[in-house]
């Protein structure tokens, strides 16, 4: 009951968390529209292209000025990610709220929206460090890979709603469009702090095994802990029922460097670097590309760029499954890399040819960029969070996942900013951009791929040799 109930709580902590994210994505073809496209300038003012939109974006450096707002917010996301808040989804409803009250104030200084943005993205950071180790403090290994892509579904389930929300404002009064969603996540935030349980210890649940004990590799049925044998309760089988429990001493937490002395953690962190800076660039400019290039309005963009995300509930969910059923992990991730750079070269040049092209390309690359950043961000950091070579201390799990997504973070916000430069300069070479970073991406992981692929060569060789044995034992016994 307690696992279902923290699924639950830290799905829609972090849907709200994205869903008060996507917003400004929808919004930004409406702060700089086709002013021409309205008929004339009722105010008779000299500039007439762009007499309706909403300044300071009303330059024709616009394109600057939303990478700029992106990035605002994405390295305060990055920065903060390794310096921690409490109460960040509260105080994430207020900064979002504060963004799209900026409307009905008639605010028209950009430093107003810079400075609301930094502190968006400082008080965002709160949220997945907590949510994964949260999750990872309720859930084993067996079949995490599944149970986190599937539940990993929040970010794109939150973009979907954002975009939804967004959207039946963008066009009337963009400033709600960021107001009711601040609401939304202030809402879940209290939610959570009233029902949400971090630890299996503070309801009397066990926690699991990856918490209390570890396997010993040649005899798999005796586990084993620092006390000795472990009966299936967790208890030493020398210890008496009615012995006094001693007190156990708690683990320090591990440090930054002791973190990325973990295997795997440096090769998965920088590929996420690039993975996220190529989801993200999505995440922030996907809506106004559609707009751009195939000239649809505001809110029926805002809608098409959902499909991206619905991708990439399904991709999280594939990448979950395999992984899980092969072990490898970062093969799985490269292997959705290396497709992912074509089929991103060809929704540039193909996908704006027919509806039904546009709406099969965005879904296929959604699910070919969000699979391999999901599965890394869910899955990975929590195995990774929960290495043996940790023994058990269940408190590394959130500093990795800080680590891993701090990095990724770093991806995410070059990526918009860069878009904004290049995008000036044509949307081909914001592709070429992205392309290059997913090579890169899969490339950061070769190491490990390696080592995977060593792996399941030996696990095949021991097992034909043990084929051949019991084979010459049964001839030998005839």
């Amino acid at each position: 009951r307690y696992r279902g109930l923290t699924l639950v709580l830290t799905f829609l902590c972090y849907t709200s968390y994205h869903l008060s994210r996507k917003p400004i994505s929808i919004v930004k073809s409406q702060l700089h529209p086709n002013c021409s496209a309205l008929g004339p300038n009722p105010h008779n003012d000299s500039n007439s292209s762009t007499w309706c939109s909403w300044a300071p974006f009303d330059g024709d450096n616009y394109k600057e000025l939303f990478g700029a707002l992106d990035n605002a917010f994405l390295v305060a996301y990055a920065i903060g990610m390794f310096i921690r808040y409490t109460g960040g989804m509260v105080l994430s409803g207020l900064f979002t709220a504060l963004f799209g009250l900026g409307y009905f104030w008639g605010i028209h200084v950009l430093w107003y929206f810079i400075v609301v943005q930094v502190f968006n993205g400082l008080v965002q950071t709160t949220g997945w460090p907590s949510v994964v180790a949260c999750v990872g403090n309720w859930f084993g290994k067996g079949k995490r890979g599944l149970i986190m892509g599937i539940w990993n579904s929040h970010t794109s389930v939150g973009n979907i709603l954002g975009s939804l929300i967004a959207g039946v404002w963008v066009s009337s009064a963009w400033g709600l469009s960021f107001i009711v969603p601040g609401i939304i996540i202030a809402a879940v935030g209290i939610i959570c702090f009233f029902f949400l349980v971090e630890y299996p210890e503070d309801v009397g649940c066990s926690p699991p095994l990856h918490h209390v004990m570890t396997t010993n590799e040649k005899d798999p049925e005796a586990v084993t802990s620092n006390e000795g044998p472990l009966s299936i309760s967790g208890r030493s089988s020398t210890d008496h029922s009615d012995s006094p429990t001693e007190p156990t001493e708690e683990p320090e937490a591990i440090s930054f460097l002791g973190a990325l002395r973990i295997p795997g953690v440096v090769e998965f962190s920088l590929c996420l670097l690039f993975a996220k800076l190529v989801s993200y660039t999505f995440l922030y400019w996907l809506p106004l590309y559609i707009v751009n290039v195939a000239h649809f309005g505001a809110k029926e963009a805002g809608d098409l760029s959902t499909l991206f995300d619905v991708g990439g509930i399904l991709g999280g969910i594939f990448a979950g499954l395999i992984s899980d059923y092969t072990g490898g992990r970062a093969t799985t991730c490269c292997v959705m890399l290396v497709v992912a750079a074509p089929m991103l070269f060809l929704y540039n040049h193909v996908g704006q040819n027919g509806i039904g092209t546009s709406i099969a390309m965005l879904i296929v690359c959604g699910a070919l960029v969000n699979g391999p950043y999901a599965l890394i961000t869910t899955a990975v950091s929590a195995d990774l969070g929960t290495h043996e070579s940790l023994k058990g201390n269940a408190k590394a799990l959130s500093t990795v996942t800080a680590i891993i997504d701090g990095t990724g973070s770093i991806g995410a916000a070059l990526g918009p900013l860069l878009a904004g430069l290049i995008s000036p300069t044509g949307w081909n070479n914001v592709f070429y951009m992205l392309i290059a970073a997913d090579v890169l991406a899969c490339l950061l992981l070769a190491r490990v791929v390696v080592k995977e692929v060593r792996g399941w060569c030996g696990y095949m060789a021991r097992k034909r040799g043990s084929s051949v044995q019991l084979t010459e034992s049964v001839l030998d016994g005839k």
